[in-house]
């Protein structure tokens, strides 16, 4: 047999503070073998970027370090090198050029006033004896090799000018090129609409089946590594709870966790009432022992069997929705925004149509799904709706009022009626603010209940709506977790009692996992408030479970609207079918 690319054996990476010492990475051991991807699985804080960082040797010392293990990289020869032994001159021959990186956020990883061909050019520069000539003929042929689009202009341009999944293609060729033996992506495509991360996983596996690499691909979300992996490990606080072939994890899993993982992930083929959790399929004790529940020894399908929305049950629920009057109707809306121009006075007749004409009506009770990709004007509608952007023409009746003829102090008084959800909970959040203040300081600007001790009191009564704990009142944001400050907003969202919700990408950032129970909370709220919603996203799948309707905008318009089912069911556009087609995990073990 060949000796694998990578071996490691029994790491242990550990993270050291005045008060404690955590085993981030608890005594693993893995291999990756050459011209295949092994997928490491698992929620934020499993330890599986950490494993990533200990394999590039660059754990920051202090507060980390790896106590113990070995990292064995198999050389051309055949020969093998502990790269945990060598000092760190020689390791830097090896990163980037033996071993590239390619990480979770691209413009975090490039420097913003450098263009973006010699942030490349760097790279070849510094592991190859090459001319800045040569150097730069081989940056245009990575970046064509890379997909992007015109690479004679986009070399001289700066990060800020190109789109997120351009910004991800100047990362993997800057990865590629020192062609690597062993590439690792850490959740490359986590911030990218589900249609350019499908075209980001089909780039990445034709490099690597074009230069034979060994790849190690880092997600959280089964779906995605059910695309690209060969193998898979699932990771859950620094241990490796189940291994095996990405046929065999999908199709018998055996460990709690791993199903419930799987289980999570919204089902495309069946409407549930609600998506099974992590937590359904197993109990963690005190000592970090796991304990599976008795759903544990189910398959996923007889799990989600009991909770499945009956063809009955959805065609009553849209007969009852449209009977009812409209809560929000929009009419002709129209968001235009003047492109910049460089002349002599800044002026321009050009206009981007952000939103151009759109008409639609939502229900008391609804949940109206607006689907597309960045840019195709679904945020914009949202803040147009709230007036948070100003509409260019078109109405917007909320209740039979005129928003669009509200005066700002009687915005502020109807803005009681509608709130919104934003995708990124922490910039949402004042980091001086502890939670209660928060959440308290809406109450007191609308003068909600009579005294600060009624508002703490309904305060807590919130954050136990939302699964919090009534001593996180004090907490500051940046003690939580992205799920936690995701309910924290949800919180703060329904302080005022409002009937209309708009949820903008609320889920998008969070691990599956997380995920579903954000949008099971959002589910038992419209239930239990009688809400009504607008879903914006770019994941078809996710609006698919919360929706009774869908709307799919492209380039500022809707393109189709219609019953969720139907929607996903026989699609009228090929737009849509392009996001059916693009929701990863859609063409395998489902």
């Amino acid at each position: 047999m060949n000796t694998p690319l990578l071996q490691v054996k029994n790491l242990i990476t550990e993270f050291r503070s005045e008060e404690r010492t955590h085993q981030a990475v608890q005594d693993i051991s893995f291999s990756v073998e050459r011209g295949k991807t092994l997928g490491i699985v698992g929620e934020s804080g499993s330890g599986k970027s950490v494993t990533s960082l200990s394999v590039m040797r660059l754990i920051p010392d202090p507060p980390g370090r790896i106590i113990q293990g070995e990292i064995l990289f198999t050389e051309q020869d055949g020969s093998q090198t502990d790269l945990l032994s060598l000092p760190e001159d020689k390791m830097r021959k090896y990163r980037g050029n033996q071993i590239s990186m390619i990480f979770q956020e691209p413009m975090t990883s490039l420097n913003p006033v450098i263009k973006c061909g010699q942030q490349i050019m760097e790279a070849i520069i510094l592991h190859e004896n090459i001319s800045k000539d040569e150097a730069r003929h081989r940056v245009l042929q990575l970046m064509k090799e890379a997909q992007l689009p015109r690479p004679e202009a986009m070399i001289d341009q700066y990060p800020h000018q190109l789109s997120g999944g351009q910004k991800q293609r100047v990362m993997i060729a800057m990865a590629m090129s020192c062609n690597p033996s062993l590439l690792i992506a850490d959740e490359p495509t986590t911030a990218l609409d589900v249609t350019v991360q499908a075209t980001i996983l089909d780039l990445m596996r034709d490099l690597q089946k074009k230069h034979n690499m060994g790849m190690m691909f880092i997600t959280h979300d089964l779906g995605v590594v059910s695309e690209i992996a060969d193998d898979i490990i699932v990771m859950y606080k620094g241990k490796i709870v189940e291994q095996g072939s990405v046929q065999d994890i999908f199709q018998n899993p055996q460990h709690p966790y791993t199903k419930g993982l799987l289980a999570c992930r919204p089902r495309l083929d069946k409407k549930l009432h609600i998506l099974p959790t992590v937590r359904d399929f197993m109990d963690e004790n005190p000592d970090g022992s796991i304990t599976a529940k008795s759903l544990a020894h189910a398959s996923i399908d007889e799990v989600v069997e009991h909770n499945i929305v009956s063809e009955e049950q959805i065609n009553k629920r849209n007969e009852e929705l449209s009977s009812l009057q409209p809560l929000l109707t929009v009419d002709n809306l129209k968001v235009y925004f003047p492109m910049r121009n460089s002349g002599l006075f800044g002026n321009s007749s050009e206009m981007v149509k952000a939103v151009d004409n759109i008409s639609f009506d939502v229900k008391p009770g609804e949940t109206l799904g607006l689907v597309g990709e960045s840019g195709c004007g679904k945020t914009t509608t949202g803040r147009a709706i709230l007036r948070l952007v100003e509409p260019t023409d078109g109405s917007i009746m909320f209740k039979g009022q005129d928003i669009r003829s509200l005066s700002k102090h009687e915005l502020k008084g109807l803005r009681k009626n509608f709130q919104i959800i934003f995708q990124d909970p922490y910039s949402s959040l004042n980091p001086r603010l502890s939670v209660g203040s928060a959440i308290m300081e809406v109450l007191n600007v609308h003068k909600v209940l009579d005294n600060e001790k009624q508002r703490k009191e309904y305060v807590l009564y919130l954050l136990d709506k939302v699964n919090l704990e009534p001593y996180h009142f004090s907490n500051y944001p940046h003690e939580f977790s992205g799920g936690q400050r995701q309910r924290i907003c949800i919180a703060r969202a329904l302080a005022l009692k409002p009937e209309f919700l708009i949820c903008d990408e609320s889920v998008s950032a969070l691990d599956v996992s997380v995920q579903a129970q954000v949008l099971n909370l959002l589910v038992q709220l419209r239930e239990e408030f009688k809400l009504t919603y607008i879903f914006i996203s770019h994941d078809l799948s996710v609006v698919k479970f919360i929706s009774d309707r869908i709307a799919v905008m492209n380039a500022g318009s809707i393109i189709e609207i219609g019953n969720a089912r139907d929607i996903y069911e026989n699609p009228q556009q090929e737009y849509t079918q392009r996001l059916i087609d693009a929701i990863p995990g859609n063409h395998s073990f489902s």
